[in-house]
């Protein structure tokens, strides 16, 4: 492959990641990766963070989708999106869809049980102990409220 050859567009867990970026910044395109997570899976996957990710060579392409399929088993329960698995009680890290799921039957389950933040959920409310007399509000209700003298 030449110098100058360079794949705009790198498959990996079923998202398109633009190959005129970094390989740090690339990776950050898959849903559950962060610029931590982009990092360390450079490092196990021995793949510069700073080289462009469409002029890798497939070999190299093909380490990174490994370690990410393989990230949940090859880091600490602590660095996992998800320590402790409602369901199946083992540490997970999820990517994608699968997150977005997973994140949405949270919050069904939450309104299910009628707990305090599913029922915020449900009424559309801040959720985490944010402050609501002046921020969020929606509809007419903006602006100050007078006595009439």
């Amino acid at each position: 492959m030449d110098e100058e050859e360079i794949k705009y567009f790198v498959r990996i867990r079923n998202t398109d990641l633009d190959g005129t970026k970094s390989v740090r910044i690339a990776l950050t395109g898959i849903t559950g990766v962060g610029p931590h997570t982009s990092h360390i899976i450079s490092s196990l996957a021995r793949v510069d963070p700073h080289a462009v990710l469409g002029k890798l060579d497939d070999e190299s392409i093909g380490r990174l989708a490994q370690v990410v399929d393989e990230y949940t088993d090859r880091v600490p329960d602590w660095m996992v999106n998800r320590p402790k698995d409602v369901y199946a009680g083992d540490a997970r890290h999820l990517f994608g869809t699968d997150l977005l799921l997973t994140r949405e039957d949270d919050v069904n389950r939450m309104r299910k049980i009628r707990s305090y933040r599913g029922i915020r959920h449900e009424t559309g409310q801040k959720v985490r102990g944010q402050r609501t007399k002046s921020t969020g509000r929606t509809g007419t209700t903006v602006g100050v409220k007078r006595k009439k003298s």
